[in-house]
């Protein structure tokens, strides 16, 4: 007698796991791990982004450029004419003895296309690099965007390249205007933190300059965030840009308004005390997103690398402008392409269709397996119940999001894990016809099933893990139900099961009616 066997040790433990670990999904208690519900199941926002690659372009030619004149003012070379004109940077070298330094320090830029005409210098971007920085301009946006999503605190975004320049974003529980607009701006900002030198020779005919004539003199012309009609003549190569922020929090200046504390990287650190060790007396102006928020003066060298946006702020505002900040600048801005509202009474609907739908499916086949498998269809079920358990159990561990398709991966694995019992039961049943004893109808059914049931799931197994892999947020949600459902099935269809078998075997051997434990003589 065989009632401690290990097979029956470890479903008992299995049960055990699947029932306290699914209480908190299945009462929605306060505390525990619970399933997040998609965007069909409790209504959100969907939302298809676009991004404007070629900006992205743009701010890569605008890098170079930077790190030029950091490299010419470090080195104290002389160059001449720095400026950007057609997605090229274009400067002249003074001295002819400090080619050989420019060119080697050019040659550390990957991706540079470089044309000299004796002294003057044309930089553009190869064509295969301008590919290269389109593609990862949607990449980084991507992570930028879930990096924010995740900091403002919604739960389980989903966020996900479509296409070439596209970006699927799904916000489950976004259900009042306030909260949808909200997180569309935190999307969308795209948190461009540049600190510009004021030209302060040319500053005050700002008013009567246009922007040909700035440019002109390396210069463009930005408005005040809080006076549109204030304006300011800055450099157009930017002293640093949002890249070397490590740090962004919010704080409060000395009238109680909301400010934005920032922290630098230690490149950025040296740079912005190099830059302001040599120009005190003069103005920075601090830039977020081409407005100038503010524009102190340099009283003197400022080191440590930090610095402060001060500009008129909400303390929601400076909260969404830190998140940014701290999550890192869009390459690229995005455009709204598509908007789609799902209310969270389709989503009641879809969880009581659903519902539904398993219920009747798991009676009908629990219904059925008894009736025609006697005691072997309760035990069968007994392994059903458990399976069901165990995906919820596994799927609130990992926090993972229940979608339609999740769930109709759920009824789908219902049938999945019973047509197992069916197979091991009829092996069962052929073996007991031919006359064989129950104990050796049951190990030798079970053999027999084995390789039946082993390629059956693994195959299936195969193919979850390909649409996991290729397939996109709902694809995923089934994908990962199902392949849940196959190895749960697979410890309580053929492990289980075959525990309570071998614990039950002395009284069935006594009994010697398989007609009320396999519904066949």
């Amino acid at each position: 007698m065989k009632i401690f066997n290990y097979r029956l040790i470890i479903f008992t433990l299995s049960i055990i796991f699947g029932v306290v670990f699914s209480i908190p999904s299945i009462l929605q208690t306060d505390t525990g791990k619970k399933i997040s519900l998609g965007l069909d199941l409790q209504g959100g926002l969907h939302m298809l982004l676009g991004v404007n690659t070629h900006e992205a372009v743009t701010s890569k030619i605008k890098t170079i450029a930077t790190s030029v004149k950091y490299f010419s003012d470090d080195e104290e070379l002389l160059i001449d004419g720095l400026s950007i004109e057609n997605e090229s940077v274009i400067f002249t070298v003074l001295d002819a003895d400090e080619i050989p330094k420019m060119d080697e320090m050019l040659k550390q830029i990957k991706g540079l296309d470089i044309s000299k005409d004796e002294l003057k210098y044309t930089l553009k971007l190869t064509a295969e690099d301008i590919e290269k920085t389109k593609d990862l301009a949607v990449a980084q946006a991507v992570e930028t965007i879930r990096n924010r999503l995740d900091q403002f605190g919604l739960s389980e975004p989903t966020v996900v390249r479509q296409g070439l320049t596209d970006i699927v974003v799904e916000l489950p529980g976004i259900k009042t205007q306030e909260d949808e607009k909200a997180a569309r701006e935190l999307i969308s900002k795209p948190a461009n933190l540049e600190l510009m030198a004021v030209d302060e020779e040319r500053n005050d005919q700002v008013n009567s300059m246009t922007t040909a004539q700035a440019a002109a003199y390396g210069n463009i012309i930005l408005e005040d965030t809080k006076n549109p009609n204030i304006k300011y003549l800055v450099k157009e190569i930017p002293i640093l840009n949002g890249s070397q922020v490590i740090d962004a929090q919010v704080a409060f200046d000395m009238s109680n308004q909301p400010i934005i504390n920032f922290t630098l990287n230690s490149t950025g650190a040296r740079i912005f005390g190099e830059f302001t060790g040599k120009n005190i007396g003069k103005r920075l102006a601090v830039v977020l997103d081409g407005k100038v928020y503010s524009a102190p003066n340099i009283r003197e060298r400022i080191g440590g690398g930090s610095g402060q946006i001060s500009g008129g702020f909400t303390v929601n505002e400076a909260g969404n402008v830190a998140i940014a900040l701290r999550s890192g600048a869009l390459p690229a801005t995005v455009v709204l392409l598509e908007k789609r509202s799902v209310g969270p009474s389709l989503g009641a609907d879809s969880i009581k269709a659903s519902m539904i739908a398993l219920i009747s499916g798991f009676l009908v086949v629990f219904i059925f397996m008894v009736i025609y498998y006697r005691r072997a269809g309760i035990i069968a079920n007994i392994a059903l119940i458990t399976n069901i358990f165990i995906i919820i159990a596994v799927m609130a561990m990992f926090g993972a999001t229940l979608t339609l398709p999740g769930m109709a991966g759920i009824v789908l694995t219902v049938g999945m894990a019973v047509d197992a019992n069916v197979i091991i039961t009829e092996r069962i049943r052929e073996l007991l016809r031919e006359g064989v004893s129950m104990a050796k109808a049951i190990e030798d059914g079970y053999s027999n099933a084995m390789r039946a049931i082993l390629d059956a799931n693994i195959t299936t197994l195969l193919v979850a893990i390909i649409l996991y892999a290729y397939g996109t947020g709902p694809i995923k949600g089934f994908a990962i139900t199902i392949s849940i459902g196959i190895l749960a099935s697979m410890l309580t269809a053929i492990l289980g099961t075959h525990g309570i078998y071998e614990a039950l075997l002395s009284k069935m051997s006594k009994d010697k009616d398989s007609k009320k434990w396999f519904g066949v003589k």
